[in-house]
């Protein structure tokens, strides 16, 4: 590939993918090996056509001490041969490292990015170029592969993505080494070889020298294969998180402290999109997109594919947790559903309540026996109002709760109502009980009407109890 046809390429890739903007000021981020000095080259050639402010930007990690104090004198010296402005700075990251216990590669990477943010906002920049070619590309997806990576992880290397209000961009993603190795040659650049390139202690360093060749000797193509599938990922998952938006917009309904979804919506998904929704409400939650774990996905699918009526509990980790109530499925952020304690008391003459932390409304009206209609359901119960004792008290559960029911003998667990009525976990702590004035529960709305107060054929006044829950 000759000089005209790199830069035509370069341009092209930058167009169709709108790296950038007629006006732009872009900091470029320059190692001063082959790659990035190409890069720096690459962009003060077409700079005047494309309407480009180029601002050069060097860090000396402080690693490898006189050959890399030279590579920031030779960065200053040619990005002032082209007239570009150069910002550089030394971090001694030997003794962060030691301060902070990070490793080598996190550490260089976090304040290399921290330097290039904090020039790009000193000079108005909206972008920062780098110089991760098609071979950085190979080695990516190849490394994502023996680690164990789904769709998203075989799209390797964006071409751009956005950090803190500024775009990175990598204009010669397409472009293999050989060809900007080819070109600095060309060009008569001075480039400088990083010696920690040919150090064996970093996975990617060990790909590259040892993998690589050995997989080429199947594959002479085998960088291009492996581009050329991380093309194909990108565009797919592109599409397939498109739609995984689609139906979290449809699907998932959003709580105080996270979401929740019904059972059969998610079953209704292919198996694919379940695990997308499922990982997309996680990151809505907080959790990183890079660092959700397959497993910890592959268990809440399960959960929810269960046939058998349950309930599940799952730690997701980073303090979300979930939970199948049998058709419904949960996603919280904290620890237990714990609900605090209220309790509200009713009059007589009271004919309206609404209880939040429930999510109810409670409806009294007084009636004249005569020509009384029956409830219409589990929602609405009758009482003989002459026969309780007031004031009502409507309240949440409390241990040991149980209740005369009608139709049964003796008395029955709150608790065991709750579950042979299949109500959630969830909200077991928040449903309303109604007791009279001696404590004596004698309605659960939607769930069971006591034997207390019942209307009979000398009933004068009835007391109709209507509810209405705010999800109903």
């Amino acid at each position: 590939m000759d000089e005209q046809e790199l830069i035509h390429k370069v341009r092209t890739q930058a167009a169709a993918r709108k790296l950038w903007e007629r006006g732009d000021t872009i900091i470029v981020a320059v190692s001063g090996g082959p790659d990035s000095t190409a890069l720096l080259d690459l962009l003060h050639r077409i700079q005047g056509d494309e309407g480009l402010r180029l601002v050069a930007a060097h860090v000396d990690h402080g690693f490898r001490g006189e050959e890399s104090a030279a590579e920031a004198v030779a960065v200053r010296r040619f990005a002032k041969n082209l007239g570009i402005p150069c910002e550089s700075v030394f971090i001694d990251l030997p003794v962060y490292i030691e301060e902070t216990g990070m490793n080598s590669q996190a550490a260089a990477r976090e304040k290399r990015y921290d330097f290039l943010l904090r020039t790009a906002r000193k000079y108005g920049a909206r972008r920062i170029a780098l110089g991760h070619h098609a071979d950085d590309q190979a080695e990516t997806v190849l490394m994502r592969l023996l680690r164990g990576t789904g769709t998203t992880g075989l799209a390797g290397i964006a071409f751009s993505r956005d950090e803190k209000n500024v775009q990175l961009i990598r204009p010669l993603l397409r472009i293999t080494k050989t060809a900007l190795v080819q070109y600095c040659k060309a060009r008569g650049l001075t480039v400088t070889d990083d010696s920690s390139n040919h150090k064996r202690d970093y996975t990617r360093n060990r790909i590259r020298l040892d993998l690589m060749p050995v997989l080429r000797s199947f594959n002479p193509q085998l960088s291009d294969s492996l581009v050329r599938l991380s093309d194909i990922a990108a565009e797919e998952d592109d599409w397939m998180e498109s739609e995984a938006k689609e139906a979290f917009r449809r699907l998932a309904v959003a709580e105080a402290d996270g979401y929740r979804l019904e059972r059969g919506a998610l079953l209704g998904l292919h198996v694919a999109l379940q695990r997308r929704l499922i990982k997309l409400i996680l990151i809505h939650m907080g959790m990183e997109k890079e660092t959700t774990p397959f497993d910890t996905v592959e268990s809440m699918r399960e959960a929810a594919r269960e046939d058998a009526a349950s309930t599940w509990r799952i730690d997701a980790g980073g303090g979300i947790r979930f939970a199948r109530e049998y058709e419904v499925l949960r996603f919280w952020r904290g620890g237990v559903h714990a609900p605090g304690a209220y309790r509200y008391e009713l009059e007589a003459a009271v004919n309206q309540l609404y209880i939040a932390e429930a999510g109810i409304a409670l409806s009294l009206t007084l009636e004249q026996a005569a020509g009384t209609t029956k409830p219409a359901g589990r929602c609405e119960a009758m009482f003989d109002a002459e026969r309780l004792e007031f004031p009502l008290v409507a309240r949440n559960r409390l241990p040991g709760d149980r209740m005369r029911v009608l139709g049964l003998n003796g008395t029955k667990k709150v608790q065991d109502m709750f579950v042979d009525e299949r109500i959630p976990p969830s909200r077991r702590g928040l449903m309303p009980l109604l007791a009279d004035a001696s404590g004596d529960i004698i309605w659960i709305p939607g769930v069971r009407r006591g034997e207390a107060a019942q209307v009979t054929e000398v009933t004068r006044q009835v007391l109709r109890i209507r509810a209405r829950f705010d999800d109903a």
